[in-house]
């Protein structure tokens, strides 16, 4: 097990960029950036012993500044917050004071605002190397960023282990009442060579689905998956019942005990033998099939198009804050906000 810290040379506020490489026995590699907790690669051996990248991004930092990627709106493998998702017209009430947040996806606010925890410089607090590789990012978030109440700080914790297993540990703490919904948003294709993920097979623990407005704005409604192209409770190509025109860009409200750790999706790709499974202490996974994804220039030179990654966010119900119904993401002094989140990479058996 090793932990590299390489400086990129660029500072954005006063603040440096460092990439932070994890690596284990077996040669299983993470690279991390220190700006919006970026997971910029994520190299497995494959079936065929083959060393494989199976998460999107850039060959170089420079790139996750391009304003034609910004404008974009993709975030490749950022942490994303204050709140992931969408809240519906970007707007709260905690307390019976209202909040009004940028409304940077039509009328609804997404992923934070227009600058959210993706385009922040985190500070490395801690390093481990011993029998497990990891590192500790903090950022602070003071009141009024965004327009969301409350100094929150958080700590996120990425460890690689031996089983080829990346952990991400989140905790937070706030002074004053604030809403909070963190997620990951990597982007992954297990294919050797990339392309459409549409012959991935995809299982996901989750017997409902949350219904959506025409903006992608959760109602509060839960619709049974039986009988729906919405169904993976049993492992089928992504492929198999989308609607090509649209793919998948919806939330599920996974078949568990609410803050237990358990096995929220498993992808499978045949060509390379890998299996990514996710699991999670959150309640929802939101199923991702990159609809909108179009990246010039990635890693290799490649183009990033629709359908060409899928992303399995764990998180809170979105727009939770204005659901009574939902599982609450108000978090108060006297809390501290945890999740833990795991990506497992192993071969088909």
């Amino acid at each position: 097990m090793s932990v590299q810290q390489i400086p990129t040379g660029k500072i954005i506020d006063g603040e440096e960029v460092i990439a932070i490489e994890l690596t284990n026995s077996k040669g299983t590699y993470v690279k991390i950036f220190n700006y919006g907790a970026i997971i910029n690669k994520f190299v497995v051996k494959n079936a065929k012993g083959e060393k494989q990248d199976i998460v999107l991004g850039f060959d170089t930092f420079d790139e996750y500044l391009d304003p034609a990627y910004l404008a974009n709106g993709a975030y490749l493998g950022a942490v994303v917050g204050r709140y992931a998702n969408r809240i519906k017209n970007g707007r709260f009430t905690i307390d019976e004071e209202t909040y009004q947040l940028a409304q940077n996806a039509g009328t609804d606010t997404l992923h934070g605002g227009i600058v959210g925890f993706d385009k922040k410089v985190w500070d490395v607090i801690e390093i481990g190397d011993g029998p497990q590789s990891s590192v500790t990012l903090q950022y602070e978030s003071v009141d009024g960023e965004e327009n969301f109440p409350g100094n929150l700080i958080i700590d996120l914790t990425f460890e690689l282990t031996e089983n080829d297993e990346l952990i991400l540990s989140y905790e937070a703490e706030t002074d004053q009442a604030t809403a909070i919904n963190l997620t990951h948003h990597g982007y992954f294709n297990l294919a050797p060579n990339g392309g459409n993920i549409k012959n991935h097979k995809q299982q996901i623990f989750a017997s409902n689905y949350l219904e959506q407005d025409s903006n992608y704005s959760v109602t509060g409604k839960l619709i049974p998956v039986e009988g729906t192209h919405m169904d993976f409770t049993k492992s089928k190509a992504i492929g198999q019942d989308w609607d090509e025109e649209e793919g998948y860009d919806q939330t599920y409200v996974l078949d568990k005990i609410y803050g237990d750790l358990s096995l929220a999706s498993k992808t499978i790709e045949e060509e390379s033998g890998l299996v990514l499974s996710v699991y999670t202490t959150e309640p929802v996974a939101h199923l991702y099939t990159a609809k909108y994804l179009d990246v010039k220039n990635g890693k290799g030179g490649k183009d990033y198009g629709s359908y060409g990654a899928f992303c399995v966010e764990t998180q809170h119900h979105p727009n939770a804050v204005n659901i009574p119904t939902f599982p609450s993401t108000i978090l108060r002094p006297e809390d501290l906000y945890t999740q833990t989140t795991i990506y497992k990479v192993s071969l088909i058996k």
